[in-house]
């Protein structure tokens, strides 16, 4: 599951520290080459996936553990650091998340090899 697999949920839990909200993650291992309109697009895209999860009440019949009351937290994992080409619009879609009331984090990670 990745970033390019649009339909798709790559991952969903509530972490140890933090048992009232749950994170909702997107795996993202693309480059950030010529391609950045592309790229931009497919996360794009794969947010919306995940309001539409959120937004739909699905959360609650696929993760029983969210309740309408749980934080809802979307984080993306990026293998590489996002260039500052981007920045503008995840800026954009931290503010959007923001006023649904869902939080957006993002980390550069390490991928399994």
């Amino acid at each position: 599951m990745s970033v390019e697999d649009l339909n798709t949920i790559d991952c969903i839990g509530i972490p140890i520290e933090t048992p009232h909200e749950v994170n909702l993650g997107i795996s993202d291992h693309l480059e950030w080459d010529a391609s950045l309109d592309e790229h931009l697009y497919l996360l794009q895209e794969k947010i919306n996936t995940y309001l539409r999860f959120i937004e739909s009440g699905e959360i609650y019949q696929c993760f029983p553990p969210a309740t309408p009351t749980t934080k809802k937290v979307i984080e993306i994992f990026f293998k590489y650091e996002p260039p500052t080409q981007a920045n503008a619009f995840l800026n954009h879609v931290t503010d959007c998340l923001n006023e649904l009331g869902i939080k957006l984090k993002m980390k550069v990670v390490e991928f399994c090899k």
